[in-house]
């Protein structure tokens, strides 16, 4: 099936893997002459309507980028901000993605919280371990180099020898070991850049850069990018067979 814009029908190639850069919560903020924090806060409303729509079109798999590696060099007032958002979302929300079946996992570092804040972090994972719903990796105080970095360092510390080092083993040491690769990345706010997210994962990845920003991103939004999606060829680096090849 192959929808048009506007269309509500759900396509009939969904990706397993969907990945977003929650992007324009600063400038969803500026245009309505609010603070940038209460865009960061839109955002994280927002997020609930994403995930159930994941849910409802059959997304197996759903990683934000909430807070890179890069984001500590933010002004101090918009780090504590955010690290409060966090601990206000796992207060007020993991019961109810728990009950409805989201497995939470963590992609990065969880360095630079307070030891508080990393037992909820760490708490949350435990609880919601075995749910199979919807797996939400939240990348938090995550880079791709640092991960690809971090990587080397524990090949290099398990006497891992050249010769065993290829895609299949560096695979098993990312954040990501236990689930496949991104289908689809999606960067909201018109923005194209990678800005240093699954840099190694995304390798093949189908990318979207929708002009809306992440508050406005919702279920009619996610639905029009899976149908552009499901209008793609995947190649990963191979060239088409011409028509009538054998």
């Amino acid at each position: 099936m192959k929808g048009k814009p506007g269309d509500d029908r759900i396509p009939d190639k969904i990706p397993a893997h969907v990945a977003i850069i929650m992007d324009g919560n600063g400038r969803w903020a500026r245009a309505r002459g609010l603070p940038r924090l209460a865009g960061h806060r839109a955002g994280v409303d927002n997020l609930r309507r994403v995930l159930e729509a994941c849910v409802e079109f059959g997304v197996k798999y759903l990683t934000i980028y909430a807070f890179s590696t890069e984001n500590w060099e933010r002004p101090p007032d918009e780090v504590r901000g955010l690290i409060n958002i966090l601990e206000d979302v796992i207060d007020q929300q993991l019961y109810e993605l728990h009950e409805n079946g989201v497995q939470l996992r963590h992609l990065g570092q969880l360095e630079g919280l307070g030891p508080s804040l990393q037992d909820k972090v760490r708490q949350a994972i435990d609880l919601t371990h075995h749910n199979q719903k919807l797996v939400l990796n939240i990348a938090w105080n995550y880079g791709g180099r640092d991960e690809i970095v971090r990587a080397i360092r524990q090949l290099i510390a398990d006497g891992i020898q050249p010769s065993q080092v290829d895609e299949s083993l560096i695979h098993r040491y990312l954040y990501t070991s236990d689930c496949p690769d991104p289908d689809l990345v999606i960067r909201t706010s018109g923005e194209m850049r990678t800005s240093n997210f699954l840099i190694w994962q995304t390798a093949y990845s189908e990318w979207y850069f929708p002009q809306t920003y992440w508050p406005d991103f919702g279920r009619q939004e996610l639905l029009q990018a899976l149908t552009e999606y499901a209008r793609r060829e995947r190649r990963f680096g191979r060239v088409r067979a011409p028509v009538g090849h054998r």
